[in-house]
């Protein structure tokens, strides 16, 4: 009876009580198959690594172990230069661009200048790598200061310093009391006699809150300084799994289990423990936090992904234009046959020496040829390479301005805005879904006890705040008063009979309830000061909200826990202190969904106190022991979830000394299986929890965060379909969806509850009649489906998804304005993500907060994490990173809106500006003979990218505004925009490309028209058309501009004067080409009138049409702007409503 196994791994029995209705969300125990990934199959020396305790020598014989040393730089001064560059050849147009620069180093092709035709390339190539290096050398940095932190090793008997770099496994460390674990180790021994270790692992998942650490009792009592310790762990290979570890230990010719609750891994803190000695397993870059270190997963913007089709139709016009000029090229030399020896720009033949020779002519064909490969290389800038370092640059830019916005600062955990992917911004602005979790994303996952049902009895009657005259429950120890930190609100009925100690029936009950609520858990009770010296304040830390509102509860009705170790803990009951030995405790398991402890009463009694969800509890209650308190409770259960409480039930019973000894021997041989560990403590739990006696329920209260029925609201009003996912109760799901606005009473629910395939067929089908006839009564097109909701739980999708009636769900819920899915499992949510975007063309984000979210968050196009109470599993796979659902708003609404008009302006501009420029060099090659000669000077043709036109678009991007937020977050309509395309399409890629044709033609043909007689040199034509198409295309950016600013005028007007410099220092070198050329021109007026009627000719169709298109057929864009802009004047400040056109579908 007095056999104390080792506790189960307390961080796992306090997780995933998504799936349960009373605790924090539980991909963190995951399934059995990844927590127990080794349990299942003999751990022999071929799949083990064998870990000799306290002999690094012989376990390191093999060099197979990794050191301790780690190295999150990806470069070194040898690897950095060609690593760098692979990797930043990856991009195709990279590609394109050096085979250019190739081409154009063969003397046949020689363009332009061999050093000018490198530059553009080049310089793109050095912004990227002095970036990657920066980020590279504070990466190396950090690794040295990690790599030189000290540690105590265990060294002939002796405890000494050692450098972290320098730790081996099979090694023997110490850490004392907040230190930090330098890898992952098994512990031995600590400074508490049971062997209890506290940890603190926010270093790995960003939960603060203590967990505990157990080491085996075979280990307990060796003493590293004197006595010999030696023994053989056979251990799983390194994994990321750092919820699960399955190894064995043989010591003293006795073989024990080891488990997640005897590893404590690198990066965890020591708390509230003076020291623990512990056996390194996995070191360096082995251990589970290094092998989890990896960013989120690289996504691509679908603004992106749309602009590599027209890059392929600009490559598309690029070979158009070369095939031209070199087949015309041909016709040319072909008609020209008879003249090209003598002929005074071409001369075939070389009378240099005394034996006539063919000069630089290789015959009709290989001329083809080559003009074509020169055209390519004198029309390379079709395709826009400086587009891609300027995305870079305009999207840290926005980062930067997202992450100082003070509306998206969480004031209550002092975060800001994380952009933890760069390269989505713009999605933003594109949202069609929203997956959305419910618990501490909708809600605070702050829990507080708000009903008791005990024995048939309903006390959710009114509540008072204070026990007793000063306030909270409270007991003496040693001379001082200890007190529960946080105070709970108390059912005066219920606490009175708490109070009362007599052989009633439901006396008893309610004691038994409450000793359930204050024993089943894993909560470690830590006492801290405070503000009264007299005074101690005892705070409960756990991994589980849930336990923590139970615990607290339980304390305020006279039941406090104030001590837990491996092997008992201690409960003041209504003053009178008892101790319990834990004799064993069964965590929380997908399959079971509940947890159970077994208490030794210190009269020698064995209890099992069983809690968990209802769904489970009631399958192991004995009914027949009182079915009017069974039908009760269940009653009071709906009451609860039907006002948005999580409920969860509680049972027990008592075990005799015969069950107890099987429950005993079964568990100690399933505990020490080498195979199917996890299957055989299953069903040793399960033969354990049966024929409960029906303690009663309890209901805790997860408050809606601030702000989320107004937000939700918003994204609705966006056009934004919100769908709620959730482990949570039906019922609990759709109170909180009419709290927070999801759901309305106007709406029609359709609820699909089936355990069948053919029943979930069934459902479907009637389902999708059903939404018809509701769309059809209330005179709708199908597409508005404001009036229809779906609420469907995890059974019915498991026989849904992956199936034939993925379509038909598929169409029903397209039907719906809300989707509610209710008992969903982690990888039925990334189902349902992965339901739209196979479907449809509609962008997809997931919000949620903790590690069940995360395979939903990677399967969305846009990921969100909460960093709230359940630590940061959501925020590192996230894409961003906020603190509040509220924030979402604007975000999208706001920043969205911004990030997607900028670069989908952006990068049509780019397509504008370069192709421009190389039409106007095309027109040139037709007057020249094909020869592809070239007006424009080499470094006018590099600098045309780099400085001419570069910083006015880039600036413009980070900083243009079309709207101002107030209109945005009034008018949610006006991200509609966004979803429909409305400023990057395939209709405005052609129109812009109309408009370049035509602005090329004016800048080419009216200097050409004006100068056709005149003894003008191409020099000369060529700056003024060089100055022509940068004046144009900055004035085609500054007509397009919304925002002025000081610093949009100096980069727009900047880059003019800029221009005009860079012409007058290369006209003004000698040694090249076109000498002096600008100062000639310059002088006479008609290159000043030439330059003006350019100007003016090029840009009135814009302007005629953007006019036209303003005040004939405005969008709703257009339309909130002028309102902004006369918002006193006009009568929206009396009805506080825009018209808006009606959406396009």
């Amino acid at each position: 009876m007095s056999s104390n196994p080792q506790i189960p791994n307390p961080h796992l029995q306090s997780s995933s009580s998504q799936s349960l209705n009373f605790g924090s969300k539980g991909l963190r125990h995951g399934s059995d198959s990844e927590g127990f990934s080794m349990s299942r199959r003999d751990l022999n020396d071929d799949d083990a690594r064998l870990v000799y305790v306290n002999d690094p020598l012989t376990t390191n014989e093999t060099f197979e172990f990794s050191g301790n040393s780690i190295r999150t730089g990806k470069y070194s001064v040898i690897t950095f230069l060609p690593r760098n560059l692979f990797e930043q050849f990856h991009r195709v147009a990279y590609m394109y661009f050096l085979i250019i620069a190739i081409l154009n180093q063969l003397p046949q092709l020689a363009v332009f200048g061999r050093g000018a035709s490198i530059l553009p390339l080049a310089s793109v190539l050095f912004v990227t790598a002095v970036k990657d290096a920066y980020e590279d050398w504070r990466r190396h940095k950090s690794d040295k200061i990690e790599n030189n932190r000290m540690a105590s090793v265990l060294v002939d008997h002796r405890f000494q310093h050692k450098k972290w770099k320098d730790i081996q496994v099979g090694e023997v460390v110490k850490v004392s009391a907040n230190e930090t674990i330098p890898c992952d180790i098994v512990l031995l021994s600590t400074s508490d006699p049971t062997g209890v270790a506290y940890v603190q692992t926010i270093n790995l998942d960003g939960e603060s809150n203590l967990k505990t650490r157990y080491a085996k009792q075979e280990t307990l009592s060796r003493v590293p300084e004197k006595d010999f310790i030696n023994g053989l762990i056979r251990s799983e290979k390194p994994n990321r799994n750092i919820y699960g570890f399955q190894a064995n230990m043989e010591i003293d010719g006795k073989r024990v289990s080891l488990g997640p609750s005897n590893i404590i891994l690198r990066g965890c803190v020591i708390k509230n423990t003076d020291w623990t000695v512990g056996v390194v397993v996995y070191a360096g870059r082995e251990t589970k936090a290094m092998l989890n270190n990896s960013g989120a997963p690289s996504k691509r913007s679908r603004l992106e992904t749309h602009m590599n089709q027209e890059i392929m139709l600009l490559s598309f016009f690029l070979v158009t234009l070369c095939v031209i000029v070199s087949a015309c090229a041909g016709v040319w030399l072909r008609r020209h046959q008879d003249e090209l020896d003598i002929m005074q720009f071409y001369r075939r033949k070389d009378y240099s020496e005394g034996q006539v020779e063919n000069y630089n002519y290789y015959g009709l064909g290989m001329e083809i040829f080559f003009s074509f490969l020169m055209s390519v290389i004198v029309f390379q800038i079709m395709i826009p390479i400086s587009l891609y370092i300027s995305m870079e640059l305009v999207r840290v830019g926005q980062a930067y301005f997202m992450i100082r916005d003070d509306k998206m600062f969480d004031a209550a955990s002092n975060t800001r805005f994380q952009c933890r992917a760069l390269n989505i911004n713009e999605d933003l602005g594109q949202i069609k879904y929203v997956f959305s979790d419910k618990t501490g994303t909708l809600t605070e996952n702050k829990m507080e006890f708000q009903f008791a049902s005990i024995s048939g009895v309903d006390y959710s009657g009114e509540k008072t705040e204070f026990y007793g005259e000063q306030g909270g429950y409270s007991i003496q120890v040693n001379g001082e008063i200890w007190r529960p930190k946080i105070k709970v609100q108390v059912d005066p009925k219920l606490l009175k009979l708490s109070k009362t100690r007599d052989d009633s029936i439901s006396s008893k009950e309610i004691y038994d309830f409450f000793l359930a609520l204050a024993a089943c858990n894993t909560i470690v009770p830590i006492v801290v000061n405070a503000s009264n010296p007299n005074e101690k304040l005892v705070d409960y830390q756990g991994e589980s909200p849930d336990e923590q509102a139970l615990v607290y509860a339980a304390a305020a009705y006279g039941f406090m826990l104030i001590e837990r170790t491996s092997g008992h803990i201690v409960i003041d009951i209504q003053g009178e202190r008892q101790r319990f030995n834990v004799l064993g405790m069964h965590e929380f398991d997908s399959d079971r969904k509940r947890m159970s402890v077994i208490l030794g009463y210190p009269d020698s009694t064995v209890k099992v106190f069983v809690k968990g969800a209802d769904t489970s509890m009631f399958k192991i209650i004995d009914e027949s022991l009182n079915v009017d308190v069974v039908r009760a409770t269940e009653a009071h259960l709906h009451s609860y979830s039907s006002i948005g409480l999580r409920t969860l039930v509680v049972g027990m019973r008592a075990l005799s000394v015969s069950e107890f000894d099987t429950w005993q021997t079964s568990y100690e041989i399933a505990s020490t299986a080498l195979m199917g560990r996890a299957g055989l403590l299953r069903k040793v739990a399960i033969n354990l929890e049966n024929n409960l006696n029906l303690l009663g329920a309890s209901a805790i209260e997860d408050r809606l965060q601030k702000g989320v029925p107004e937000a939700i609201e918003s994204l609705r009003k966006a056009n934004i379909k919100v769908w709620v996912l959730t482990g949570d109760k039906q019922e609990t799901a759709i109170s909180i969806g009419y709290s927070s606005k999801l759901l309305t009473s106007k709406m029609s629910q359709i609820i699909i509850n089936n355990n069948s395939k053919m029943s979930c067929k069934k459902s479907l089908e009637d389902a999708l009649i059903t939404s018809r006839n509701v769309i059809n009564v209330t005179h709708a097109s199908e597409d508005d489906a404001s009036s229809v909701a779906l609420i469907i739980d995890g059974t019915s999708l498991v026989y849904i998804l992956d199936s034939e009636l993925e379509e038909q769900l598929f169409e029903l819920a397209s039907k719906c304005a809300v989707v509610l899915c209710c008992r969903v499992a982690p990888l039925q949510k990334a189902g349902i993500v992965a339901l739209i975007k196979k479907r449809t063309d509609d962008m997809s984000l997931a919000i949620g907060d903790g590690a069940n979210d995360v395979s939903m968050i990677q399967m969305a196009d846009v990921g969100v994490g909460i960093s709230g109470q359940e630590g940061r599993q959501a925020v590192m796979a996230s894409d961003f990173a906020m603190g509040q659902f509220r924030f979402l708003v604007p975000l999208l609404l706001v920043h969205g809106h911004w990030n997607y008009q900028r670069m989908a302006y952006m990068i049509l501009y780019n397509f504008y500006r370069n192709a421009l420029f190389v039409l106007v060099l095309f027109w040139y090659v037709l007057y020249t003979g094909f020869t592809l000669t070239t007006a424009i000077t080499e470094w006018s043709s590099v600098l045309y990218s780099i400085i001419y036109t570069a910083i006015p678009t880039i600036v413009i991007g980070i900083l243009d505004k079309d709207l101002g937020r107030k209109s945005l977050m009034t008018y949610p309509q006006l991200y509609g925009s966004g979803q429909r395309k409305e400023s990057y399409n395939a209709k405005l890629f052609w129109v812009t490309m109309v408009d370049t044709l035509w602005q090329s033609v004016v800048a080419f043909f009216i200097p050409v028209l004006a100068y056709w007689k005149s003894d003008i040199d191409g020099s000369s034509l060529g700056d003024l058309w060089t100055l022509a198409v940068v004046f144009m295309v900055n004035i085609h950016l500054a007509m397009d501009v919304i925002r002025w600013t000081w610093i949009s005028h100096a980069s727009v007007w900047g880059s003019i004067i800029a221009t005009c410099i860079c012409v007058i220092i290369i006209d003004a070198l000698p040694m090249l080409p076109g000498y002096w050329a600008i100062f000639n021109l310059a002088g006479s007026g008609l290159f000043w009138i030439c330059l003006l009627g350019v100007l003016i000719a090029s840009m009135i169709p814009r302007f005629v049409v953007k006019m036209f298109m303003q005040h004939c057929k405005p969008c709703d864009l257009q339309i909130a702007r002028e309102a902004e802009k006369f918002r006193n004047s006009m009568e929206i400040t009396r009805s506080g409503e825009i018209e808006m056109n009606l959406p396009h579908r």
